[in-house]
């Protein structure tokens, strides 16, 4: 969330389209070194499961504090 490189990367974009909400960007550009996804499932209420994804860390990141605020101001930021 706070890299300079969210919207433009393929491994965020990725994750994105896992949450099924809409991209930062239709096309990144931006192929991150090394980024490592967490996946986790998870026990739902009335027997369901559901899988969270995250990039956790990045061999690319380069911090750019509140660039996803930046970028979806009239969003909360994803938890």
């Amino acid at each position: 969330m706070d890299c300079h490189w969210v919207d433009r990367c393929q491994a965020y974009h990725a994750v994105e389209r896992q949450h099924g909400v809409p991209h930062l960007s239709a096309a990144p550009d931006f192929t991150p070194d090394q980024p490592r996804i967490h996946v986790q499932v998870l026990d739902l209420p009335a027997g369901g499961v559901g899988v969270e994804w995250d990039v956790r860390s990045c061999g690319s990141f380069l911090a750019e504090p509140d660039r996803w605020r930046l970028l979806r101001p009239d969003l909360p930021v994803p938890g």
